[in-house]
């Protein structure tokens, strides 16, 4: 189950996956999904999952084959560090880009984007720096930059709290005030940051299968 919201004049859909739809113009936006994150962790000999990176192309196949989309933009962070850059992950993204000539993609350049370098030329990901303005949205990695439209944006990976008297749980969000709105990580080895809403936000959880208001 999905939600739609209306924002600056558009309309935008809020996917249990932690991702973005914007119909108008065929565009999925992605926040934050870290490839190489493991490796990285790997590389200084920490014990973590493999098979991350196979697990987000997946999920990136999955959201184009539903929604038919033409464009991929992906809101900073899309590589985690140098070490993003092994043989191993670079075949990856290459295989998949090669399984997805049609699709275009935009990267808006995150903080770790700045240390890892930019994604192989091979893999024909057009290269912005915040904010990238579209129409209305002004799509950004950090949700405090100064922009001209709506800002659509990453970096917080932001979780909501619910609880009840006897029981917690954390669940990934989108965050929606009057002037941005902040998108849940999409990467598979990535975290969250406990956020309080504040005065005027809407809160979105997802479950990973529904998205929910929370009142």
């Amino acid at each position: 189950m999905k939600q739609e919201v209306h924002l600056a004049g558009e309309t935008l859909v809020l996917l249990a996956q932690k991702a973005l739809y914007w119909p108008r113009e065929n565009m999925l936006v992605i926040a934050d999904i870290h490839f190489g994150k493991a490796a990285a962790f790997r590389s200084f000999g920490i014990p973590v999952p493999s098979g991350t990176t196979t697990q987000n192309l997946d999920a990136l196949d999955e959201l184009v084959r539903a929604h038919g989309a033409e464009h991929i933009l992906f809101l900073g962070d899309f590589l985690h560090a140098r070490a993003a850059h092994a043989a191993s992950t670079q075949a990856a993204l290459l295989a998949w880009r090669l399984r997805n000539p049609q699709l275009m993609l935009t990267l808006v350049r995150g903080n770790h984007d700045k240390h890892a370098g930019d994604p192989a030329a091979i893999l024909d990901i057009a290269m912005v720096d915040e904010p990238h303005t579209v129409g209305a949205l002004s799509f950004c990695h950090h949700p405090d930059i100064a922009a001209p439209g709506y800002v659509l944006a990453g970096h917080v990976h932001p979780a909501y709290m619910l609880a009840t008297r006897a029981d917690a749980l954390r669940l990934p969000c989108f965050v929606v005030g009057a002037t941005r709105m902040i998108l849940p990580s999409f990467g598979a080895f990535t975290g969250g940051h406990t956020i309080t809403r504040a005065p005027g936000e809407a809160i979105y959880v997802t479950s990973g299968e529904a998205v929910h208001y929370v009142r």
